[in-house]
């Protein structure tokens, strides 16, 4: 197992807790050390000119006091350990994925509006740090759709046929087997296709949807089956369906163990480092906690 931390961001909120909950399994599941940090904004930070304030006492740090009290007494304890930061939380959560093997928070923080479905650091951190990122939401989220469940440990997983994310791939195959879960491989086709036949007219090409179905499925086999192969205890089960791929992972967060979804490759008309429309509306919606995976760089 990989010696880097897993991170978890706490702020005393309920919501940094139950991130921490998340972070302390998956610390114990990799038998990696958990390192829970606070980064403390001052007023110094955002409106020296206003406020008169410095930076806190860098020995007294309550919530850090109340995640020591919050975790004392569990049972097969990682070695943790216990970090304060100043600055900026958007700027500086996203640096720690250069030194950690997963990075955890909550969906929503202290500061902002609570009628937000995702905060601005939450944000931040999926869409820059360098590792991958958990983002655990409030309970009670309710989803709507038909994909089939099962009951049992499931890892949730989408696949683009035709862009696939090897990194994502692997880190989904690799949770399902730390969890002992089925691997649900979400992979959605566009359905109906229409094509232009004239100025303002639209008409169904003659294209046969259980052949684009069978092709899409055929794809998706074929880019799981050397994953499969370095985890043969995992349960692959594939799951292909028209329509939106975003509609289509949502409905499958419900009960899941986790959702894992790609973060957008840099191009070179758009070096910035993007989301992606699925993966902006899995994080806002989904049930379970979800997972984005920064792509592999050029040379791995």
């Amino acid at each position: 197992m990989s010696t880097l931390p897993v991170i978890a961001a706490v702020d005393g909120s309920n919501d940094s807790l139950r991130a921490l909950d998340w972070a302390f399994d998956a610390a114990r599941r990799r038998e990696a050390p958990l390192r829970a940090v606070h980064v403390r904004q001052y007023a110094a930070w955002t409106q020296p000119e206003a406020l008169d304030a410095g930076p806190p006492d860098s020995d007294v740090d309550p919530v850090l006091d109340q995640v020591r009290t919050y975790l004392e007494d569990r049972a097969d304890r990682p070695v943790i350990e216990y970090v304060g930061l100043e600055g900026a939380p958007g700027a500086l959560l996203p640096e720690l994925g250069a030194t950690a093997q997963l990075l955890v928070l909550g969906s929503r923080g202290r500061g902002g509006f609570a009628s937000l479905l995702l905060g601005s650091n939450g944000m931040a951190a999926a869409r820059d740090a360098e590792c991958p990122v958990v983002v655990v939401p409030r309970p009670g989220r309710e989803v709507h759709g038909e994909a089939p469940i099962e009951p049992g440990p499931r890892v949730v997983v989408g696949l683009k046929v035709d862009s696939p994310d090897e990194a994502t791939l692997a880190f989904a195959f690799k949770e399902a087997a730390l969890r002992g879960a089925r691997l649900q491989v979400v992979s959605a086709y566009p359905w109906p296709v229409l094509s232009w036949a004239a100025p303002g007219e639209l008409v169904p090409p003659m294209i046969d949807q259980a052949a684009v179905e069978s092709e899409t499925r055929a794809l998706a086999e074929g880019f799981l089956a050397p994953h499969g192969a370095r985890h043969p205890d995992v349960r692959i089960d594939p799951y292909v369906a028209p329509g939106d791929a975003a509609g289509h992972l949502v409905a499958a967060s419900k009960d899941a163990d986790l959702v894992v979804v790609g973060r957008h490759r840099r191009r070179l008309l758009a070096p910035a480092r993007l989301l992606g429309s699925v993966t902006h509306a899995v994080l806002l919606h989904a049930a379970s906690p979800i997972a984005v995976v920064p792509p592999a760089s050029p040379e791995e």
